[in-house]
């Protein structure tokens, strides 16, 4: 499969990889209705480091991603401020931030920004989920490149065409450009499962089993050219109206069950040939599959996005908002009641909009993750979001005037966990932040902080099917250094007896041990060094 070169992707190739883990810290005072471990999150802080903190608890569990990142038409002044461990990559972001008209290599920028987001973003999405990217004519062509390399050429469900707005435009250009695309891929595509636009025919009807419209001829496939039995015609073949062989629309094992079951017609034409048709009885469920063309009526334009946010907020907020139909249409398509959608450049918090809405349509309980990096993370992105939960006074729309309910919680960026900051004493973390960071990064088990405490003196803080995990930690460097941070011989014993009583093997972080690693492993344990393990997986 060729692949996408471009300036700098040898120093952010796995960028994503070194980013440091940065735990997730609440804010009560601006958050909404906060309820448990599981409710909505609102994260103010990069979407790169944020992404990297969601690891730990969220990790092939987001079932839909939608992003809207800059289109890159060089009118944003957006600035590329990743922190690549690269003399050269700093000198060249430095001569030329920020990106602008101006900046000639301001397309191989913008897919440094995108490659380590989407790196991780992938990591984050379900087996089953799916990924839609907004785009326009800037970057549509890079982006499918970018895409084909990260999740996979046979991955790619559909390049959706959206009239983001009405009229016919300037007359400046040969055209008009009315449409932006929204690029859609899928983790495993084997997996994924549209919806679909199901019907039940009220009456019987038929429909004609040669193949017409595009790829209607012999040649287009040859083995759906085959012969098919009438009692009163004979052998029929699918003959087109200009007398050339043409082919059948199913394979000849499904038409032979159409025939055995006494679903298929025959009638002679005008002109002599011999038509099938496809009885379908009354009571039928029908399926189409989703069009790649959005449906204007239902999605909306950018006007309607800007009129709802106006309706919601103070006017001159935010400029060319997505309108949330769109949004819910689309994780219309993918999710169930109880699957959590993300977005990584949240803007005005559309996508918290549209998920609480369609939650109010159907009764699910659908999640949300914004993440925006930007100052008005709180005035623009999280108070759209209250307004909308707690309802809005002077809004036509009755539920939105009522509130469609919910909550989030708040959430910053902590200091990130370094093992130099860890080795000095500087910056030490939360025994839950540490065990959920270690949890991850050499286990590639996902939990959330929240519930990962010590549950005995042996620092046991999680199980599951094979392993037994414990670590010896405080927050207090005088600690580390003490002789109760060492894993002993005793305590060892207690950790063996406990894991081999459960059919399980123990795996301990702590900043030594006193025992050799052949009597640790007879005693089926796995000892992990502390800082050293940050660093294993």
């Amino acid at each position: 499969m060729p692949t996408l070169e471009f300036k700098g992707k040898q120093h952010i190739y796995a960028h994503h990889l070194t980013v440091p883990y940065r735990p997730l810290e609440p804010d009560e005072d601006r958050s909404c209705n906060p309820t448990n471990t599981d409710d909505n999150l609102i994260i103010h802080g990069d979407n790169l480091h944020a992404l990297k903190a969601l690891l730990p608890r969220y990790a092939n569990r987001i079932k839909c991603i939608y992003i809207d990142p800059p289109y890159n038409t060089g009118n944003e002044n957006w600035v590329y401020n990743d922190n690549v461990n690269s003399p050269l990559m700093q000198q060249w972001l430095t001569e030329n931030a920020p990106v602008d008209n101006e900046d000639l290599e301001k397309h191989d920028k913008w897919l440094c920004m995108m490659w380590p987001r989407l790196q991780l973003l992938k990591e984050l999405l379900a087996d089953d989920g799916v990924i839609f990217i907004s785009i326009d004519d800037n970057e549509q062509h890079h982006l499918r490149m970018l895409m084909n390399e990260i999740f996979g050429e046979d991955n790619f469900i559909e390049s959706f065409i959206w009239r983001s707005r009405l009229g016919r435009g300037a007359t400046a250009k040969n055209t008009a450009t009315l449409h932006e695309y929204i690029i859609a891929y899928a983790k495993d595509i084997a997996l994924v499962k549209f919806k679909e636009d199901r019907r039940i025919r009220k009456t019987e009807s038929r429909e004609r089993l040669r193949q017409w419209g595009q790829g209607d001829r012999r040649e287009d496939r040859p083995t759906m050219y085959y012969p098919i039995h009438s009692n009163e015609f004979g052998e029929v073949y699918p003959i087109r109206s200009d007398g050339t062989d043409g082919r059948w629309r199913v394979a000849q094992p499904a038409m032979e069950d159409l025939i055995e079951g006494g679903l298929v017609t025959f009638e002679e034409q005008p002109d002599g040939r011999i038509e099938a048709y496809r009885i379908i009885p009354a009571g039928t469920e029908t399926y189409t599959a989703y069009p790649s063309i959005l449906d204007s009526e239902i999605v909306k334009t950018t006007a309607h996005g800007s009129i709802e946010l106006r309706n919601v907020l103070d006017p001159n907020k935010f400029s060319y908002p997505k309108p949330s139909l769109l949004i819910k249409e689309i994780a219309s398509l993918c999710t169930q009641k109880g699957d959590i959608i993300l977005d990584s450049f949240a803007g005005s918090g559309t996508t918290a909009h549209a998920v609480l809405s369609l939650n109010k349509e159907d009764g699910g309980n659908r999640k949300f993750i914004l993440i925006e990096c930007e100052d008005y993370a709180d005035t623009i992105t999280a108070e759209r979001v209250r307004r909308v939960i707690n309802g809005v006074p002077d809004a036509r729309d009755e539920a939105l005037r009522e509130g469609l309910g919910g909550s989030f919680t708040y959430c910053t960026l902590g200091k990130p966990i370094e093992v130099e900051t860890m080795l000095t004493g500087e910056a030490l973390p939360s025994y839950s932040a540490l065990a959920a960071n270690l949890l991850y990064t050499t286990s590639g088990v996902s939990v959330g902080a929240d519930q990962l405490e010590s549950k005995n003196d042996d620092g046991l803080f999680h199980s599951d099917a094979k392993n037994d995990y414990y670590l010896l930690y405080k927050p207090d460097l005088e600690y580390l250094r003490s002789n109760a941070a060492i894993l002993n011989l005793e305590r060892a014993e207690r950790i063996r007896d406990a894991s081999n009583q459960n059919g399980r093997k123990a795996i301990v972080y702590a900043a030594g041990n006193y025992i050799g690693q052949r009597e640790l492993t007879q005693m089926g344990i796995i000892f992990c060094q502390l800082p050293d393990a940050l660093h294993e997986r």
